[in-house]
């Protein structure tokens, strides 16, 4: 093949970073990696849509997805010539999450993608970055849905919040009301006689990293005895790399497994380092969907942006990775953000974080908690107007409101166009940091809070019940809609408090979903 007529890529545009600026020019030669998300085979007379076999509620094996949605192979050998006559290298291929990734200098990506790469500096550091569309082959253009990786920015951020941020470096021992995720289990009813015994918790960090002598000195002094199992997997070369700085996502990472592990520690942790990059966050959550030696049933994602923060490829590309992982029986558990419904854009519109607003994750919200006498005594939204921390919520500008959703009274978008979206969150939990986690990172103790701290909490819960059921809940949003109507208990409905745009109510509402969990 030549491959030497080019077509642009839907949806792959690009601008800089806001507030960056072009610096120069990029070493021709440095190595870099780039991850293609391919078509799914397609689907025969007799072969359902991915989505019928979800709605049925069927759960497929990795290796029946692979076999019936995966990349063709006829596919992966078009895109592995073209590498070729280009000078690429083929650095892995993963039919089941349809992705190839290839290898190659800066120079050589410009050439095959027809894009300019430069350097880019920004205050607090610099990216590899890219402006317009990225083009591919036409012998491609039916193949080839989305390119991942040659601009390699910051793509997300941690959604935990320090409960005395004004005093970070030194943390207070513990807030003015702090408590353990053991607490917040109990007032939450969370079910007992059950560990995670037999289930594994992925959790994706895009950073930081975790220390066994911290972990070992917070489970102690729980009283959990062994410690929960945590192992760190590398996806794309990222390393469990502690940065000893509580204020960086070292925080995220400590809060993340010591949620879950506390809540559930019979479970097994698996954490997932990738770069904080579009393909990096992609990879990660792939390899987690489709790891055959962990077998997660449960992700914890606590990670994100704003939607308008993506590319467009991005947005779909990572909604058929959840997607995916939905189909396999994994439930996705998704923080939605600590900056209010306008996610911290500032634009005057409102915007909900990504990938919480994909409709296969389960969106975590956040609620401030009182508990007297060990028992809740008030709960209302989070929203801290003094450090501007609030959950976030919305409606989706990206995603249509699923079927499921369709009775929730989800409000149209307030922006213009008014698009009738997908509501977010789904459900919530105690995330205020005045009401906050104790947790234990880079030798201190302090409290931490944040839509963070929710997704574990969920993500735990959920290991909980698959382990009483024997078979995981997988993709339970269509679930919760359905029942949660006519079973009263099910959440602790939270009717008091906004998020800036949108106020709580009776029912689902744009702060906190159907509210907080009653886990029995």
């Amino acid at each position: 093949m030549a491959f030497d007529k080019y077509v642009k890529l839907p949806g792959s545009e690009r601008q800089p970073m806001l507030g960056a600026t072009q610096a120069g020019s990029l070493d021709p030669n440095e190595v870099m990696q780039v991850t293609l998300a391919l078509r799914p085979r397609a689907s025969g007379k007799k072969q359902p849509s991915l989505a019928d076999v979800i709605a049925s509620g069927k759960r497929l094996s990795q290796g029946e997805y692979e076999a019936r949605y995966g990349a063709n192979p006829a596919d992966v050998q078009k895109v592995q010539a073209f590498a070729s006559a280009l000078g690429l290298a083929v650095a892995q291929v993963n039919l089941a999450a349809r992705t190839i990734m290839l290898t190659g200098t800066c120079a050589t990506f410009a050439k095959a993608f027809q894009v300019p790469l430069a350097r880019y500096e920004y205050e607090g550091g610099a990216y590899r970055g890219r402006t317009g569309a990225v083009s591919i082959p036409t012998e491609l253009r039916n193949i080839v849905r989305s390119v991942h990786g040659l601009d390699n920015r910051p793509q997300a951020e941690t959604h935990f919040r320090l409960a005395n941020p004004h005093n970070a470096i030194a943390p207070v021992a513990a807030a003015a009301t702090s408590f353990t995720p053991l607490q917040i289990a109990k007032v939450y009813n969370f079910p007992t006689g059950t560990n995670g015994t037999g289930q594994t918790i992925a959790i994706i960090e895009l950073g930081g990293g975790f220390t066994q002598s911290d972990l070992q000195t917070y489970f102690q002094g729980l009283g959990i005895s062994p410690a929960p199992s945590v192992v760190a997997v590398s996806v794309d070369g990222a390393q469990n790399q502690p940065t000893g700085d509580i204020n960086g996502p070292d925080t995220e990472v400590m809060l993340d497994i010591e949620v879950a592990g506390a809540v559930a520690p019979g479970a097994s942790i698996v954490v997932y380092f990738a770069p904080n990059t579009d393909a990096g966050f992609l990879d990660a959550i792939n390899q987690a969907s489709t790891d055959t030696v962990n077998k997660p049933s449960v992700i914890s994602i606590s990670w994100g942006g704003p939607e308008s923060s993506w590319t467009a490829q991005s947005l779909q590309s990572y909604n058929s990775a959840l997607q995916a992982a939905s189909a396999m029986g994994v439930t996705v558990c998704v923080a939605c953000g600590d900056n209010g419904s306008d996610d911290g854009v500032g634009d005057g519109q409102d915007h909900v974080d990504f990938p919480a607003s994909s409709p296969f994750s389960l969106a975590c919200g956040g609620t401030s908690l009182g508990v007297s006498g060990g028992s809740i005594s008030s709960e209302v939204v989070w929203n801290d107007g003094s450090s501007g921390g609030a959950t976030g919520g919305g409606v989706s500008d990206t995603f249509a409101i699923p079927t499921w959703q369709a009775n929730a009274n989800v409000p149209p978008s307030k922006n213009p166009g008014n698009f009738n979206g997908r509501g977010v969150p789904d459900v919530a939990g105690d995330a205020d940091p005045a009401t906050g986690y104790q947790v234990q990172a880079d030798g201190s103790s302090f409290t931490v809070g944040g839509t963070s701290a929710v997704a574990p909490l969920w993500a735990a819960l959920l290991a909980l019940l698959n382990q009483s059921l024997g078979n995981p809940v997988g993709y339970l949003n269509p679930n919760l809609y359905q029942t949660v109507a006519g079973q009263a208990g099910t959440f602790r409905d939270i009717t008091s408090g906004n998020n800036g745009d949108f106020n709580a109510g009776p029912g689902w509402d744009a702060c906190t979903g159907w509210g907080s969990p009653n886990g029995a």
